[in-house]
């Protein structure tokens, strides 16, 4: 690899030379223009605006143009005497952990190399005391006219230096957020969780460039003669019209896609639709980081205590569905018992009544049969009295 910066690594007293190499490089494909009706090249000429005419690079120079437009000349005499400590050196000015970078910081990726047998000792000792501190040196070096700030690390048996921007460089994320308080339930994030479980990880390895993949064939093809390959057209996206049904959706998207892979259940309850209430106005807050973080965090002890309440009421109205189905289910097999008693009962009534019609014509001709005997008895006795 080809050097682009050559200094040292200025470790309190220990001077490490080096050289600075790009750690990455760009596959992206590039263009030229040129003239649609012939196909000449569009070139850009560097003209004097006040004579009309192009000048060599050797009569350009650099300049600072003021406010009102005037320009106030400045030469490399001018920049070399600017006092810069760092001008050939990377200043370690302190370690932290790397937890304290924020990734919006880092910038361009550079590999420091040992320049020379010299370096090779203290720069293998700053690489050790790296590794084993599990920290970052943050430093200041000056590259292609300005002073930039610096983030050193371990790389397998290497020492990386990451660009950082300053911190006043690295925008607030003012109106990023939406403006209106979401609130989000737990099936939802349950859900979410299922997605990403499912969805797992990867081998950074086996991702790559395809829009760049497609462009190289195109090209090819016409360098060949032949017609283009045909792209398939994007896929058009669904409407999401229910958050919960597109989470599913994604879930057994993901994994079809990785053949039934994935040990994450999600299990889902089809809620019934409500009313969204009506959008409130969103309060102005002030600049204050403290307010802002008091009603981010008011608002999320909002959002967890309306998820919890969601689910109460959808566990309520569930429970309350299975006592009516067991009520009625239990009133229908007690009218039906009622049924059945009663039918047995008028068939053993049926039964009793004819035996009972015959008990009674029974003690009627034993009655009978008793008066006429009484009444023989009465005429025998009369007809003795009158012969005596």
């Amino acid at each position: 690899m080809r050097s682009i910066w050559n200094g040292a690594i200025s470790f309190g007293l220990v001077s490490i030379p080096v050289k600075l190499m790009n750690a990455t490089e760009s596959h992206a494909v590039s263009f030229r223009q040129i003239h649609t009706e012939d196909g000449g090249r569009i070139r850009y000429r560097k003209v004097c605006e006040l004579e009309d005419r192009e000048v060599s690079q050797a009569e350009i120079g650099k300049a600072y143009e003021d406010a009102d437009g005037s320009m106030i000349p400045i030469t490399d005499e001018d920049l070399s005497h600017l006092p810069i400590p760092t001008a050939r050196t990377i200043e370690i000015v302190a370690f932290v952990p790397r937890e304290r970078i924020d990734p919006l910081q880092m910038g361009t990726a550079y590999y420091l190399a040992a320049s020379g047998a010299p370096a090779a000792k203290p720069y293998t000792l700053l690489r050790e005391a790296l590794g084993r501190s599990d920290r970052v040196a943050i430093a200041k070096f000056a590259l292609r006219g300005r002073e930039r700030l610096g983030m050193l690390r371990v790389s397998g048996d290497a020492i990386v230096m990451h660009g950082l921007l300053w911190p006043d460089e690295v925008r607030t994320p003012e109106g990023v957020a939406p403006d209106a308080g979401v609130t989000v339930r737990e099936q939802e994030l349950d859900l979410a969780d299922a997605l990403m479980d499912t969805l797992g990880e990867i081998d950074l390895d086996d991702l790559h460039d395809e829009y760049r993949e497609a462009l190289e064939e195109v090209i090819a093809a016409k360098a060949a003669g032949e017609a283009p390959p045909e792209a398939p057209g994007p896929a058009e996206p669904g409407k999401v019209l229910d958050l919960m049904a597109a989470l599913e959706s994604s879930v057994r998207a993901a994994r079809e896609s990785r053949g039934g892979e994935g040990t994450g259940t999600a299990e889902v309850r089809t809620l019934e639709r409500r009313e969204r209430p009506a959008r409130r106005t969103p309060k102005e807050t002030g600049g204050k980081k403290s307010t802002s973080t008091a009603a981010g965090k008011t608002q999320a002890r909002k959002s967890t205590s309306a998820a919890r309440k969601s689910t109460a009421e959808t566990d309520e109205k569930a429970t309350a569905k299975s006592a009516h189905a067991a009520h009625t289910a239990k009133t229908a097999q007690t009218a039906k018992s009622a049924k059945t008693a009663k039918t047995a009962k008028t068939a053993k009534t049926a039964q009793k009544t004819p035996d009972r019609s015959t008990a009674r014509k029974t003690a009627a001709k034993a009655t009978a049969g008793s008066t006429a005997g009484k009444g023989a008895a009465k005429k025998t006795a009369s007809s003795r009295r009158r012969g005596a």
